[in-house]
């Protein structure tokens, strides 16, 4: 779906489909319940700088938005995407709720963020990009950080392309869903991840299943 000669237009269809699908599998229920937590250790006196790395949609940016107005929490938004097409799909959506940034998270450094958030985006990089993610996410969050993904099992493996059928998404989002979960991890594979990137703050890293297989990692100081 990242391909750059897929058209604007169809690249919209298929984030839009992506967006039904997430919703059907209850996306946002990890990170909200995340930001519930992280709320319950205390609000503060200024608004919170949240970074959404790989917006796509700007859909769990929304749901972020609307958390906050009915929790009572001032948000500062920001979302991160490399595909350039994504910003105005997320626009339309969001409006001034979110400031959209097109390119790399890492150009983002050092700019006070409290916390960071990721949704189906660490099965997409490479092992080394991975640690990368993860040492940025523990060096630049004050409050902690979520990465929200999936979890590679059998049963989702072989029913995500009946779910994709009955919801007549896009082939893309077909196929592409179904790559994702294969390319998602287990907890062991999480836990030695941790381990590599992060050896001394790892213990203090937890991992979760979300139902239906989402498995996600936390860190909330």
């Amino acid at each position: 779906m990242d391909a750059a000669e897929l058209a604007p237009a169809r690249y919209a269809r298929v984030l839009a489909d992506l967006s039904r699908i997430n919703a059907l599998t209850l996306a946002a229920r990890p990170t909200l319940g995340f930001l519930d937590r992280v709320r319950a250790r205390g609000i503060g006196d200024r608004p919170w700088r949240i970074l959404d790395v790989g917006f796509g949609s700007g859909d769990m940016l929304a749901r972020i938005a609307r958390w906050g107005d009915r929790r009572g929490v001032a948000l500062d938004l920001v979302g991160v995407d490399l595909n350039p097409k994504s910003a105005p799909i997320a626009e339309a959506r969001l409006g001034e709720r979110a400031r959209l940034v097109t390119g790399d998270y890492r150009d983002l450094a050092g700019q006070g963020w409290d916390i960071i958030l990721s949704s189906l985006v660490t099965h997409h990089m490479s092992a080394a990009e991975r640690t990368t993610f993860l040492r940025f996410m523990e060096a630049e969050s004050a409050r902690g950080w979520l990465i929200n993904d999936l979890h590679r099992q059998r049963l989702p493996f072989a029913g995500y392309p009946l779910l994709a059928t009955l919801a007549l998404v896009d082939p893309i989002v077909r196929r592409d869903g179904q790559l994702s979960v294969g390319r998602s991890f287990r907890r062991a594979e999480w836990q030695a991840m941790l381990a590599d990137a992060l050896p001394e703050s790892a213990g203090a890293v937890r991992i979760f299943r979300s139902f239906p297989y989402r498995l996600c990692v936390e860190r909330i100081r």
